[in-house]
């Protein structure tokens, strides 16, 4: 029996070679997009597996902090053996593990000395005033090439052997010039904020810090446009001078770049930071956004006011003597379409009842309200009345209003400006929504409280009134009333707060001084201030407050953001404020989840901060974005 013979099996190694080179291609393609689908734009050489790529592809986490433990700075401690500096110190290590989260190394004097301070991403020089000639020339190449640096108070005015040298390095380096110091004596200083900034995003526009100056404190002038400054020690209320020339010579916080490299400044030990809970939780979001700052990486949240107004303000007539005068202040905020609220006493209800009749039909009606007096600012404890006389008080003020002019206010003004509890329970029982208030608090923007399942907003007095100018300051001359009011419009813009413009019958209302009321009004237009009323303040403030906003680094091209509104009502109009921290361009937002609405925006403030304008978001909707750009420079 034959045997067949079997064919053998050729392989066909071009096809095999073809095949494997078509898997490579794809695979190659699919990481490609793997790439891109989770770290954003990026060019073929960012890929390879270089150091420096590593780090883009671990951008968040490849950032590393230096901070000095200067034994000349120690050295020259009186008395010896004090342990300011390791305090200092250890205060700085318990931010960086527990609220920044950033690895960091202590170093010595000779490793900034011997250049080896080059590799890490921030060098944070804390309580280093006495430093070596060498360390300046070395912390002056860091910055220059790219480095950034963290300092707090008087930066080298002292050198190794503790002999005085000046603040050449401060003004260099800094762009700033030396004011003062501030004198121990004063036990602490409050150290006012302002918002809207890099470094101050997410805290209360206006936040007043409690500083003690044990450590003396020191004011400063920012000299240059590359320098911009976050926050001053000035207080409008009890310092003279003329207001913003004092605020320009009192920073004591200011960020900005030298070179290629950028520092923060703080002009106080950040373990001198006192007062409630409320300020270390402000403090550290003040440290995080800072580090934010220097290390390039966004930060985000709700823009204050509705665009293009970077403040606000809201006018409170109040009825006290020569009542008739009201009508002076109706026509002109009539003609400029600006509603109020005003204010009357109940025991005056019945004789202005023919002013508040014709006023109810238009605008809101508050209460002015007594709920006991304090002696001084500071002693707010256990000096206002009592529970039940409160309750009373706002009881019986309602009842008045209502039973001689059918009205229901929805506000009080205590008759002496101070609140306590008792005020807000009182406040309610009685269903009433605002409180405006002279009392000092730690912002110039409103609050809400909730009281019984009750919101309420507070506004606080944040400028001098009438009273202030005419009566304690005796301008009687139309020019200085009107320049002194300018200059609290220019504060708050500065600032970024609320202004309540706050007037009486019998004081700026008067025939001869009703004129300067319509030029600060429109003054405060052509700055750009929104000029609202209490209602709408509530409606904006609910909306802004509500919302909530999350950002994450994905690569050097690339940030998440997350907009989520929790509330049960529609948010409308509102502006995500994103700063990037960086210069960017070709700015890309899309989403990876389908049906997404895409905001418009706009790239502003030399091309690093985006603005997303937010048309309107549901109930309990998140809005999921990525935002890709091209970076400007290296970073």
């Amino acid at each position: 029996m034959a045997v067949k013979k079997q064919k053998s099996f050729k392989v066909n190694y071009l096809i095999i070679l073809f095949t494997g080179l078509f898997l490579l291609v794809g695979g190659i393609l699919t990481f490609l997009l793997i790439i891109k689908n989770i770290y954003g734009n990026y060019e073929l050489n960012q890929i390879l597996p270089s150091k420096e790529n590593l780090r883009f592809l671990s951008y968040d986490k490849e950032n590393k902090a230096a901070i000095l433990y200067s034994k000349y700075s120690e050295n020259m401690l009186q008395p010896a053996g004090s342990t300011w500096l390791k305090d200092n110190i250890d205060v700085w290590e318990r931010y960086l593990k527990n609220s920044i989260k950033m690895p960091y190394d202590i170093i010595e004097d000779s490793t900034i000395e011997k250049g080896l301070h080059m590799k890490y991403k921030v060098l944070i020089l804390p309580g280093a005033k006495s430093i070596s000639d060498k360390e300046i020339v070395e912390i002056k190449r860091f910055i220059e090439n790219g480095g950034s640096v963290f300092v707090t108070g008087g930066i080298a005015t002292y050198s190794d052997e503790g002999k005085w040298r000046g603040w050449n390095f401060f003004t260099e380096v800094f762009g700033m010039n030396f004011t003062r110091e501030i004198r121990s004596e004063e036990t602490y200083k409050v150290h006012t904020l302002r918002g809207n900034l890099p470094l101050t995003g997410g805290i209360p526009t206006g936040y007043s810090l409690r500083i003690a100056t044990w450590d003396r404190p020191i004011y400063a002038e920012v000299l240059e446009p590359r320098t911009t400054q976050a926050s001053f020690w000035y207080d409008f209320r009890h310092e003279a001078g003329l207001v913003m020339e004092e605020i320009k010579k009192s920073a004591g916080i200011a960020y900005g770049t030298y070179g290629k490299g950028r520092f923060v400044w703080f002009g106080f030990e950040i373990n001198s930071v006192i007062g409630p809970q409320e300020d270390n939780i402000y403090f550290e979001k003040l440290l995080q956004n800072s580090m934010s700052w220097l290390t390039y990486s966004p930060t985000a949240y709700i823009k204050d006011w509705p665009a293009p107004y970077d403040a606000a303000a809201i006018v409170v007539p109040t009825f006290a003597e020569e009542e008739w005068n009201i009508n002076n202040i109706t026509g002109i905020l009539n003609n400029q379409r600006i509603n109020a609220t005003y204010f009357v006493a109940p025991e005056r209800a019945r004789r202005d009842s023919v002013y508040l009749a014709s006023l109810k039909k238009y605008n809101s009606i508050g209460e002015i309200i007594d709920v006991g007096y304090i002696t001084s600012a500071n002693d707010t404890i256990n000096k206002l009345k009592s529970k039940d006389d409160q309750y009373n008080a706002l009881k019986d003020g309602n009842y008045n209003l209502y039973k001689t002019n059918k009205i229901k206010p929805n506000a009080i003004m205590p008759l002496f400006g101070y609140y306590d509890e008792n005020t807000l329970q009182a406040m309610s029982n009685e269903g009433i929504e605002f409180l405006v208030t002279d009392s000092l608090t730690d912002r110039s923007v409103p609050r809400f409280q909730m009281r019984n399942g009750k919101q309420m907003m507070i506004v606080t007095k944040t400028a001098r009134d009438d009273y202030d100018i005419i009566r304690k300051k005796k301008l009687t001359n139309p020019e200085f009333q009107r320049y002194t009011y300018e200059e609290d419009v220019d504060r708050l813009i500065f600032e970024g707060g609320l202004m309540v413009l706050k007037l009486h019958t019998d004081a700026q209302m008067r025939p001869e001084n009703i004129g300067v009321v319509n030029d600060i009004l429109q003054y405060m237009r052509n700055k750009k201030m929104w000029i609202t009323d209490l209602d709408q303040l509530r409606t904006w403030w609910k909306k802004k407050e509500g919302v909530e906003v999350r950002q994450e680094n994905r690569s050097a091209r690339r940030i998440a953001v997350q907009v989520n509104n929790p509330a049960d009502k529609t948010s409308e109009k509102f502006i995500v404020h994103i700063n990037l921290n960086k210069r960017v361009k070709n700015v890309v937002i899309s989403s990876d989840i389908i049906n997404t609405k895409i905001p418009k925006f706009e790239l502003l403030n030399n091309d690093q901060t985006i603005y997303l304008y937010i048309d309107n978001m549901e109930p309990k909707e998140t809005r999921s974005l990525i935002i890709d750009f091209d970076n400007i420079g290296n970073k």
